[in-house]
């Protein structure tokens, strides 16, 4: 808080009585333009939809949905405070610039978008798990190339990567390199998309074979194809992956486990001194893994886009969204349904 905030004079205290008498309408006009960050995940696109028609027919915003990705919107919120909103951040990879951020007051941390978190790691599917007792951790995988082939060298192991651009390639190329995958007759393969990550998985489980690699909850296609998540054998080193393991330049990367991943909406500082009382719903709005798989499941039978998951939301769970928002809010959201 800025110090000269702190001075009160006669005037300041009558504005002030005169601004909490305004009717609300005039703040949910005073939200006006706002930039919602649409990541390129099935989770966080529904998320940004939601709060797309909730802001624009709950709350009069004007909203513009931008392209996003974890990384190159928490570094522009950070240093171009754009844009306003970032409705599901993986924080963890960026946990130091962004706590330095909130900080200084450039940014805000608002609901906890995924309420119990998620999960990262290594997965493999349940049923090689089933028929391998024997591995249960990363390294115990590492020992079976076999059990894991490569499409696209015989005798070699694969360890399918994380999408270009997202954090976790970082994460999962330095784990590579921490549990001397390359040495065990492994190969990183790259995904391309999260389509790609999706469909190796799909192609695995619908031929039974081998896969292992980088994924998250929660998800479709987990709901989908039973996963097992590998335990990482080893506890989470704070210090290595915030320092290390989570940056390209990490020549000595450590094992070390993927810590619960914090999912938070994210704001920037204009945002939360204009987008009042829209605030107060994306301080509210927070939902648990088996709603998000049960709507993303719905979504990969239905084909639906981000838009049309989120309506489906709204028309089919009221019990749920209307606890983010007043009365009246919701009524015009219902409407505009």
């Amino acid at each position: 808080m800025h110090h000269s905030l702190k001075k009160s004079s006669t005037l300041t205290l009558v504005f002030a009585a005169f601004v909490t008498t305004l009717p609300l309408v005039a703040s949910a006009q005073s939200c006006g333009r706002v930039t919602v960050a649409n990541m390129n995940w099935q989770s966080a696109e529904v998320l940004a939809n939601i709060d797309d028609i909730i802001l624009t027919e709950g709350y009069g915003c004007e909203v513009e949905l931008v392209p996003g990705d974890t990384m190159p919107t928490l570094t522009a919120m950070i240093e171009k405070g754009k844009p306003d909103v970032a409705p599901e951040a993986w924080i963890n990879a960026v946990r130091l610039p962004l706590d330095a951020a909130v900080k200084e007051g450039r940014l805000h941390y608002a609901a906890r978008s995924l309420q119990d978190g998620g999960a990262e790691g290594w997965w493999i599917p349940k049923y090689v798990a089933d028929a391998n007792p024997g591995i249960k951790t990363i390294d115990d995988a590492l020992k079976h190339p076999e059990i894991f082939p490569s499409a696209e060298a015989k005798g070699k192991g694969a360890v399918h990567n994380c999408p270009s651009g997202w954090n976790c390639q970082l994460t999962t190329g330095n784990a590579f390199k921490a549990w001397d995958a390359k040495a065990k007759g492994f190969l990183l393969v790259d995904t391309g998309s999260a389509a790609g990550l999706d469909g190796s998985i799909a192609k695995a489980n619908e031929r039974k074979q081998g896969w292992l690699g980088y994924y998250w909850a929660p998800t479709a296609i987990l709901g989908k194809y039973p996963m097992v998540k590998l335990d990482a054998g080893v506890p989470f080193d704070k210090n290595a992956f915030e320092t290390c393991n989570t940056k390209a330049d990490c020549d000595h990367p450590t094992k070390t486990d993927w810590a619960k991943s914090e999912v938070f909406t994210v704001v920037t500082d204009k945002f939360k001194k204009t987008g009042s009382p829209a605030l107060a719903y994306l301080n509210k709005r927070t939902w648990g893994n088996d709603t998000v798989n049960q709507l993303l499941s719905w979504m990969n039978e239905n084909q639906a886009t981000g838009a049309d998951g989120a309506r489906h939301f709204l028309k089919t769970q009221p019990e749920l969204w209307t606890t983010w928002v007043s009365p009246e809010v919701a009524q015009k959201v219902k409407a505009s349904l």
